[in-house]
Protein backbone atom coordinates (compact mmCIF):
# COMPACT_ATOMS: atom_id res chain seq x y z
CA UNK A 1 0.00 0.00 0.00
CA UNK A 2 3.06 2.53 1.06
CA UNK A 3 4.82 1.65 -2.18
CA UNK A 4 1.24 2.30 -4.55
CA UNK A 5 0.48 5.46 -2.21
CA UNK A 6 4.14 6.96 -3.44
CA UNK A 7 3.62 6.50 -6.94
CA UNK A 8 -0.16 7.54 -7.00
CA UNK A 9 1.07 10.99 -5.09
CA UNK A 10 4.12 10.86 -7.85
CA UNK A 11 1.64 10.81 -10.39
CA UNK A 12 -0.71 13.72 -9.39
CA UNK A 13 2.56 15.65 -8.72
CA UNK A 14 3.51 15.20 -12.36
CA UNK A 15 -0.35 16.69 -13.29
CA UNK A 16 -0.54 19.42 -11.32
CA UNK A 17 2.95 20.67 -12.14
CA UNK A 18 2.32 20.15 -16.54
CA UNK A 19 4.75 17.02 -16.24
CA UNK A 20 2.67 14.00 -17.00
CA UNK A 21 2.99 14.58 -21.34
CA UNK A 22 6.40 13.54 -20.63
CA UNK A 23 5.32 9.60 -20.10
CA UNK A 24 1.50 10.17 -20.70
CA UNK A 25 -0.38 11.00 -23.85
CA UNK A 26 -2.59 14.20 -22.34
CA UNK A 27 -5.54 12.49 -23.36
CA UNK A 28 -5.28 9.62 -21.67
CA UNK A 29 -3.99 11.05 -18.73
CA UNK A 30 -7.02 11.55 -16.82
CA UNK A 31 -7.25 7.56 -16.22
CA UNK A 32 -3.96 7.39 -14.39
CA UNK A 33 -4.58 10.84 -12.66
CA UNK A 34 -7.80 9.41 -11.81
CA UNK A 35 -7.05 6.35 -10.76
CA UNK A 36 -4.38 7.63 -8.43
CA UNK A 37 -6.85 9.14 -6.80
CA UNK A 38 -9.04 6.73 -5.99
CA UNK A 39 -6.11 4.67 -4.75
CA UNK A 40 -4.71 7.52 -2.40
CA UNK A 41 -8.93 7.56 -1.17
CA UNK A 42 -8.40 4.13 -0.31
CA UNK A 43 -4.82 4.24 1.53
CA UNK A 44 -6.45 7.25 3.47
CA UNK A 45 -9.46 4.96 4.66
CA UNK A 46 -7.33 1.74 5.37
CA UNK A 47 -6.05 3.97 8.26
CA UNK A 48 -9.94 3.95 9.85
CA UNK A 49 -9.18 -0.16 10.50
CA UNK A 50 -8.65 -0.38 13.93
CA UNK A 51 -4.92 -2.09 14.23
CA UNK A 52 -5.22 -6.08 14.40
CA UNK A 53 -8.62 -6.03 13.07
CA UNK A 54 -7.85 -8.19 10.23
CA UNK A 55 -6.07 -10.44 12.08
CA UNK A 56 -9.45 -10.87 14.12
CA UNK A 57 -11.45 -11.86 11.32
CA UNK A 58 -13.66 -14.79 11.70
CA UNK A 59 -11.17 -15.64 15.26
CA UNK A 60 -14.45 -16.80 17.15
CA UNK A 61 -15.70 -18.84 14.39
CA UNK A 62 -12.51 -20.81 14.16
CA UNK A 63 -11.32 -20.64 17.54
CA UNK A 64 -12.27 -24.62 17.84
CA UNK A 65 -10.43 -25.46 14.70
CA UNK A 66 -7.37 -23.59 15.80
CA UNK A 67 -7.55 -25.38 19.01
CA UNK A 68 -8.27 -28.72 17.41
CA UNK A 69 -4.72 -28.03 15.34
CA UNK A 70 -2.99 -26.90 17.79
CA UNK A 71 -3.75 -30.44 19.53
CA UNK A 72 -2.81 -32.44 17.04
CA UNK A 73 0.55 -30.38 16.38
CA UNK A 74 1.72 -31.02 20.09
CA UNK A 75 0.76 -35.03 19.95
CA UNK A 76 2.72 -35.06 15.89
CA UNK A 77 5.83 -33.63 18.14
CA UNK A 78 5.60 -35.89 21.11
CA UNK A 79 5.41 -38.56 18.92
CA UNK A 80 7.97 -37.66 16.65
CA UNK A 81 10.84 -36.14 19.33
CA UNK A 82 10.08 -38.29 22.42
CA UNK A 83 10.58 -42.25 22.75
CA UNK A 84 10.15 -42.26 26.47
CA UNK A 85 7.04 -42.58 28.69
CA UNK A 86 7.47 -39.81 30.22
CA UNK A 87 4.48 -37.22 30.14
CA UNK A 88 5.15 -34.00 28.21
CA UNK A 89 5.49 -30.79 30.76
CA UNK A 90 4.92 -27.41 30.30
CA UNK A 91 8.74 -26.74 29.08
CA UNK A 92 7.88 -29.47 26.34
CA UNK A 93 5.22 -28.18 25.16
CA UNK A 94 6.71 -24.62 25.20
CA UNK A 95 9.68 -25.62 23.65
CA UNK A 96 7.25 -27.71 20.70
CA UNK A 97 4.93 -24.79 20.07
CA UNK A 98 8.26 -22.74 19.57
CA UNK A 99 9.32 -25.06 16.85
CA UNK A 100 6.02 -24.62 15.28
CA UNK A 101 5.82 -21.41 15.28
CA UNK A 102 9.36 -20.68 13.47
CA UNK A 103 9.52 -19.05 10.20
CA UNK A 104 10.66 -21.10 7.56
CA UNK A 105 12.27 -20.28 4.34
CA UNK A 106 9.98 -21.15 1.70
CA UNK A 107 9.59 -20.99 -2.54
CA UNK A 108 6.60 -18.41 -1.76
CA UNK A 109 8.23 -16.49 1.23
CA UNK A 110 11.43 -15.73 -1.04
CA UNK A 111 9.42 -15.09 -4.01
CA UNK A 112 7.52 -12.93 -2.19
CA UNK A 113 10.79 -11.45 -0.45
CA UNK A 114 12.26 -10.56 -3.72
CA UNK A 115 9.35 -8.84 -5.09
CA UNK A 116 9.10 -7.09 -2.89
CA UNK A 117 12.45 -5.81 -3.02
CA UNK A 118 12.26 -5.18 -6.46
CA UNK A 119 8.93 -3.04 -6.48
CA UNK A 120 10.45 -0.77 -3.71
CA UNK A 121 13.54 -0.20 -5.93
CA UNK A 122 11.53 0.48 -8.90
CA UNK A 123 9.11 3.02 -6.72
CA UNK A 124 12.32 4.54 -5.37
CA UNK A 125 14.15 4.56 -8.91
CA UNK A 126 10.80 6.70 -9.78
CA UNK A 127 11.56 9.17 -7.06
CA UNK A 128 15.24 9.77 -7.41
CA UNK A 129 15.00 9.97 -11.26
CA UNK A 130 14.07 13.68 -12.55
CA UNK A 131 11.14 14.05 -15.14
CA UNK A 132 12.77 13.88 -19.05
CA UNK A 133 11.61 13.18 -22.45
CA UNK A 134 13.82 10.14 -24.00
CA UNK A 135 16.95 10.55 -25.55
CA UNK A 136 18.25 11.28 -28.87
CA UNK A 137 19.74 7.86 -29.05
CA UNK A 138 16.32 6.01 -27.73
CA UNK A 139 14.69 7.70 -30.90
CA UNK A 140 17.24 6.27 -33.32
CA UNK A 141 17.52 3.23 -31.67
CA UNK A 142 13.72 2.92 -32.43
CA UNK A 143 14.02 3.92 -36.13
CA UNK A 144 12.93 1.11 -38.35
CA UNK A 145 13.13 2.84 -40.89
CA UNK A 146 9.42 2.82 -41.62
CA UNK A 147 6.89 5.96 -41.05
CA UNK A 148 4.27 5.47 -37.59
CA UNK A 149 2.51 2.66 -37.62
CA UNK A 150 -0.93 4.57 -36.96
CA UNK A 151 -0.93 7.16 -39.82
CA UNK A 152 -3.58 6.09 -42.85
CA UNK A 153 -4.44 6.73 -46.18
CA UNK A 154 -6.65 9.82 -44.62
CA UNK A 155 -3.32 11.44 -43.87
CA UNK A 156 -2.10 11.30 -47.19
CA UNK A 157 -5.45 12.39 -48.72
CA UNK A 158 -5.97 15.01 -46.52
CA UNK A 159 -2.27 16.51 -47.21
CA UNK A 160 -2.77 16.32 -51.02
CA UNK A 161 -6.03 18.76 -50.86
CA UNK A 162 -6.75 19.70 -47.41
CA UNK A 163 -4.99 22.14 -44.74
CA UNK A 164 -1.52 20.76 -43.72
CA UNK A 165 -0.68 23.42 -41.40
CA UNK A 166 -1.38 21.81 -38.44
CA UNK A 167 0.85 18.66 -39.66
CA UNK A 168 3.63 17.64 -37.53
CA UNK A 169 6.52 15.43 -38.36
CA UNK A 170 4.69 12.19 -38.39
CA UNK A 171 1.76 13.04 -40.73
CA UNK A 172 4.68 14.33 -43.00
CA UNK A 173 6.32 10.65 -42.82
CA UNK A 174 3.39 8.99 -43.49
CA UNK A 175 2.76 11.14 -46.95
CA UNK A 176 6.57 11.44 -48.10
CA UNK A 177 6.40 7.19 -47.50
CA UNK A 178 3.13 6.51 -49.30
CA UNK A 179 2.43 9.07 -51.64
CA UNK A 180 1.94 7.92 -55.37
CA UNK A 181 2.08 10.81 -56.50
CA UNK A 182 4.91 13.09 -54.88
CA UNK A 183 4.51 16.25 -57.40
CA UNK A 184 0.95 16.32 -55.67
CA UNK A 185 2.40 18.02 -52.69
CA UNK A 186 5.20 19.83 -54.51
CA UNK A 187 5.18 23.37 -53.11
CA UNK A 188 3.33 22.98 -49.86
CA UNK A 189 4.68 25.48 -47.45
CA UNK A 190 6.17 24.12 -43.99
CA UNK A 191 7.28 24.59 -40.71
CA UNK A 192 7.96 21.60 -38.75
CA UNK A 193 9.74 21.55 -35.02
CA UNK A 194 11.89 18.65 -34.06
CA UNK A 195 15.50 17.63 -32.88
CA UNK A 196 18.24 16.71 -35.51
CA UNK A 197 19.29 13.57 -35.90
CA UNK A 198 22.07 12.44 -38.82
CA UNK A 199 21.04 12.14 -42.23
CA UNK A 200 20.16 8.50 -43.50
CA UNK A 201 19.61 9.45 -47.18
CA UNK A 202 22.37 12.17 -48.45
CA UNK A 203 20.08 14.92 -47.34
CA UNK A 204 21.81 17.84 -45.00
CA UNK A 205 20.07 16.02 -41.60
CA UNK A 206 17.20 14.90 -40.67
CA UNK A 207 14.29 16.30 -38.43
CA UNK A 208 13.09 13.78 -35.72
CA UNK A 209 10.27 13.89 -33.26
CA UNK A 210 8.81 11.04 -31.29
CA UNK A 211 5.18 9.95 -31.65
CA UNK A 212 3.30 8.00 -29.01
CA UNK A 213 -0.20 6.89 -28.99
CA UNK A 214 -0.78 6.02 -25.10
CA UNK A 215 2.58 6.51 -23.21
CA UNK A 216 6.47 6.62 -24.04
CA UNK A 217 6.44 2.64 -24.03
CA UNK A 218 4.51 2.76 -27.29
CA UNK A 219 6.94 5.99 -28.74
CA UNK A 220 7.78 5.54 -32.81
CA UNK A 221 10.51 7.26 -34.46
CA UNK A 222 9.55 9.60 -37.38
CA UNK A 223 11.49 11.58 -39.34
CA UNK A 224 11.81 13.69 -42.73
CA UNK A 225 14.71 14.73 -44.76
CA UNK A 226 15.82 18.28 -44.69
CA UNK A 227 17.88 20.05 -47.87
CA UNK A 228 19.54 23.00 -46.15
CA UNK A 229 22.09 25.35 -46.93
CA UNK A 230 25.07 25.68 -44.18
CA UNK A 231 26.54 22.94 -41.50
CA UNK A 232 23.90 21.19 -40.20
CA UNK A 233 23.11 21.49 -36.10
CA UNK A 234 24.39 19.15 -33.51
CA UNK A 235 22.71 16.08 -33.59
CA UNK A 236 20.22 16.10 -30.56
CA UNK A 237 19.77 19.97 -30.79
CA UNK A 238 16.13 21.00 -30.82
CA UNK A 239 15.03 23.67 -34.38
CA UNK A 240 12.38 24.77 -36.15
CA UNK A 241 12.62 24.58 -40.02
CA UNK A 242 10.47 26.63 -41.83
CA UNK A 243 10.80 25.51 -45.48
CA UNK A 244 8.59 24.11 -48.46
CA UNK A 245 8.02 20.30 -49.52
CA UNK A 246 9.74 19.47 -52.89
CA UNK A 247 9.80 16.37 -55.15
CA UNK A 248 13.30 15.14 -55.57
CA UNK A 249 12.58 13.85 -59.35
CA UNK A 250 12.86 10.18 -57.82
CA UNK A 251 9.85 9.66 -56.94
CA UNK A 252 11.14 10.89 -53.02
CA UNK A 253 10.21 13.70 -51.45
CA UNK A 254 11.94 16.33 -49.19
CA UNK A 255 11.99 19.41 -47.21
CA UNK A 256 14.05 22.46 -48.69
CA UNK A 257 14.99 24.85 -45.16
CA UNK A 258 14.60 28.38 -46.05
CA UNK A 259 15.53 28.91 -42.36
CA UNK A 260 16.63 26.99 -39.74
CA UNK A 261 16.19 28.25 -36.20
CA UNK A 262 17.71 26.76 -33.07
CA UNK A 263 15.52 26.35 -30.02
CA UNK A 264 14.84 24.72 -26.48
CA UNK A 265 13.47 21.72 -26.09
CA UNK A 266 9.18 22.36 -25.90
CA UNK A 267 7.65 21.50 -23.07
CA UNK A 268 5.73 18.96 -24.63
CA UNK A 269 8.29 17.28 -26.91
CA UNK A 270 6.41 14.87 -28.51
CA UNK A 271 3.51 14.20 -30.77
CA UNK A 272 0.24 12.53 -30.72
Amino acid sequence: MGLATCLSITTITLWITGRMSLYINPDSAWFAVGMSIVLLIGAVASFALPLGAEADHGHDHEHGHAAAAASARREAFAHADHEHSDPLDDHDHAAHEHLAARPRLTPSGIAAFTGGVLASGAVIAVLLTPATSLSTELAVSRDIGAPPLFAGSDVVTLAASGDTSQFGIGDWSAVFAHATNPETFDGKPVTLTGFITPASDGSSFDLTRLVITHCVIDAQTARLPIAASGSAPATGQWVTVTGTVRSSGDGALEVRAEQVASIDEPADPYEY
